[in-house]
């Protein structure tokens, strides 16, 4: 079975998150295995997954080795598929996931991002609200060299992000987007992607601009979804979970189309 890592944001449980966003119903359908990290309120009193933390932006410490080792357990204990695992996140869950996909490409096949931030945009509480607030003023980013430079890569990616989201400006989904299709780029033969964007409306939903960042083989390695008029909640999901609007375009049947079309090479 594929495996489908979720990654919960700030305030929340796995149960809230599994609720809000209908993941375990669209995985027993497909027939993947999905595991839900719990971030402890020992390490984050909000309970958020500590992306701002430089100690938490490199492969071989920190909360992404912790849940690259998760992982790494569940795929040997449960007999998972190794060439398809996949990580999504929301707000801070989403800046973790972006985090994990720079961090560990050998591990990951494909990565959903909800509302997050790009990769070493914060090294601190500081720098972590400059980012959420301003990100064209949130000052120098920040370059972890023991992944960046040791494990130059990156792996496809979805992102969603609402351009009236007032907790993490939407100019970092634009981010998280155009950096992971450059990464994705230079891995190729270091030309631009192409791009190709494309206007919709969900039924009774949002309209939303997709943007399709393309390799120099006119394959999409990133999807950008801005959806017009939506704030920071994951989108097409069950309002009994937290941070949950139950307006489309479905987020979750987005993500595990983008995830189950891409196998790990």
């Amino acid at each position: 079975m594929p495996l489908v890592v979720m990654l919960h944001g700030c305030t929340q449980t796995p149960d809230d998150f599994a609720t809000g966003t209908r993941m375990n119903i669209l995985a027993e359908e497909r027939g993947c295995f999905v595991a839900y990290p719990a971030q402890s309120q020992k390490a984050n009193a909000s309970k958020c997954w500590n992306w701002f933390k430089a100690s938490d932006q490199g492969r071989d410490r920190g909360e992404p080795a912790i849940i690259a080792g998760l992982v790494r357990e569940l795929l040997l204990t449960y007999g998972l598929d190794a060439q398809r695992v996949y990580v999504a996140g929301l707000s801070a869950g989403g800046a973790m996931a972006v985090i994990l996909g720079r961090t560990h490409p050998d591990l990951f096949a494909a990565v959903g991002v909800h509302s997050g931030l790009p990769y070493g945009s914060a090294h601190d509480l500081p720098s972590a609200f400059a980012a959420m607030h301003r990100p064209d003023i949130a000052g120098t980013r920040v370059d972890r060299p023991e992944s960046a430079q040791a494990w130059r890569g990156s792996v496809p990616t979805i992102v969603f992000h609402g351009d009236r989201d007032a907790t993490v400006h939407p100019g970092n989904g634009k981010q998280v987007a155009t950096e992971t299709a450059a990464v994705n780029a230079d891995q190729s033969s270091g030309e631009s992607p192409a791009v190709e964007s494309r206007i919709g409306e969900a039924p009774g939903g949002y309209s939303y601009t997709c943007t399709l960042f393309k390799d120099d083989n006119e394959k999409i390695v990133v999807e950008h979804w801005l959806v017009h008029g939506a704030a920071h909640a994951w989108f097409g999901g069950d309002p009994r979970g937290s941070f949950a609007d139950p307006n489309g375009p479905d987020a979750t049947s987005e993500m595990m189309r983008f995830f189950l079309a891409r196998t790990r090479v």
